[in-house]
C-alpha cells in the first residue's frame, strides 16, 4: 500500500480543467460556469488586528474551509483510477492510497500503477509530497521472507514503515491492531481526568453520561467495525477497563463494546444490504427461508473474524 500525500492540495486545482471535467460528468454549463466564476479572481488578504496586508487575487485552488472545496477536489479528482485489475485506488478527500495485489513475486503492475499516478498528477497539477508519502507491505505469508523493490518517485526513494496512521486507524504491516488500541486506551484515559473533574463539580449523572459517550465512547468506538473483530484478547480488556473506569465515575452503566461492535456491525450490515449499488452488497446472500444470510466460508481465523463473516452473524441472530 502506498499512502500519497500532496502538497496543498485543494490549493492547486485548476478552475478551467475542473470545469472541463464537469462538463465530461454532465453538469449543465450554467452550473460549471457558476462554479468557476466561483473559484476565480477571489481577493485575499490577511488582518491581524488593525494591520492589513496588500490584496492578492487568486484563480486557483478552491477556498479552504469552504463545503464546496472537498466535493470539488473529489470531482476534480474522478478520473484518477487504477490501470489494472490487480490495483485499487482508494480517495477519500485529498487521502489517496494505492493498493496492490502481488503475485508470484510479480510488482511490475504495482509499480506501473505508481508511475501512471505520478504522471496523472503532472498532468492535473497535484504536486507528490514524496517526503510524507509512505509504503506499507501486508505480507501474512508464512513462507520466506520476501525482498520488493523499493518505490521510487520523482528519483526519490519512498519510506517504507511498518505501521502507518490512516484516516485515524493505525494499519500495521502484519495486520494486527495492538498498536491502534494502545493508542485509543492512551487517549481516552486522558479524557477520563475532565470526566472525574465534571463528577467533583456535582453534575448530574445524565451529564456526566452524555459527556462519556460525546468524548470517550466516541474514541474508543471509532472505526470500531474495521478492527474489533480481530484484536486481541488483552487489547479488548485494556479498552474496557476504560469503561468500568467511567462506569464508576459515571455511577451508571455504560454500554460494553463488545455490544457495541455487534450493533455497529447490525447497522452498517443492513445499509449494505439496503443499497444494491455497494460493490459488497453481493456478499450478502438470503437462504431459501428468506430470512438468514449465507454464511462466508473462511479458511483463517483472520477472515472468520473481520467484518463481512461478523455482520452476517450479527444480521442472523438479529433475526
Amino acid at each position: 500500500m502506498l499512502f500519497v500525500d500532496y502538497s496543498s492540495a485543494f490549493n492547486t486545482i485548476i478552475p478551467s480543467l475542473l470545469t472541463t471535467k464537469l462538463g465530461d460528468l454532465g453538469l449543465h454549463t450554467s452550473l460549471c460556469d457558476w462554479i468557476s466564476n466561483f473559484l476565480t479572481d477571489r481577493p485575499q488578504s490577511v488582518r491581524v488586528g488593525n494591520c492589513a496586508s496588500s490584496t492578492l487575487t487568486l484563480s486557483t485552488g478552491a477556498p479552504q474551509g469552504c463545503v464546496l472545496s472537498p466535493l470539488l477536489y473529489s470531482l476534480y479528482t474522478y478520473d484518477c483510477t487504477a490501470t489494472s485489475s490487480s490495483n485499487t485506488i482508494v480517495k477519500f478527500a485529498d487521502d489517496t492510497v494505492v493498493v496492490g495485489l502481488i503475485s508470484d513475486n510479480d510488482e511490475r503492475a504495482y509499480l506501473e500503477e505508481i508511475k501512471h499516478l505520478e504522471n496523472w498528477c503532472q498532468e492535473n497539477n497535484l504536486l507528490l509530497n514524496v517526503s510524507k508519502t509512505k509504503e506499507l507491505i501486508v505480507d501474512c505469508s508464512k513462507k520466506q521472507e520476501r525482498h520488493y523493490q523499493p518505490v521510487r518517485i520523482s528519483g526519490t526513494t519512498v519510506e517504507r514503515v511498518d505501521s502507518f496512521r490512516y484516516l485515524g486507524v493505525h494499519i500495521s504491516q502484519d495486520l494486527s491492531w495492538s498498536r491502534h488500541t494502545s493508542s485509543l486506551a492512551k487517549k481516552a484515559r486522558q479524557r477520563l481526568y475532565h470526566l472525574r473533574r465534571l463528577r467533583d463539580f456535582r453534575l448530574p449523572s445524565k451529564v456526566l453520561r452524555n459527556f462519556y459517550t460525546c468524548t470517550i465512547e466516541s474514541i474508543l468506538t471509532g472505526n470500531i467495525t474495521v478492527w474489533f473483530g480481530n484484536s486481541t484478547k488483552q487489547d479488548r480488556q485494556a479498552l474496557q477497563r476504560v469503561v468500568r473506569s467511567a462506569e464508576r465515575i459515571t455511577h451508571s452503566e455504560l454500554p460494553d463494546l463488545q455490544t457495541t461492535y455487534y450493533k455497529r456491525c447490525q447497522t452498517k450490515a443492513r445499509k449494505i444490504v439496503k443499497d444494491p449499488t455497494h460493490p459488497n452488497n453481493r456478499l450478502f446472500s438470503l437462504l431459501r427461508s428468506g430470512r438468514r444470510f449465507r454464511s462466508l466460508k473462511a479458511k483463517t481465523e483472520r477472515l472468520k473474524r473481520s467484518f463481512f463473516p461478523q455482520a452476517i452473524r450479527a444480521l442472523n441472530q438479529g433475526n
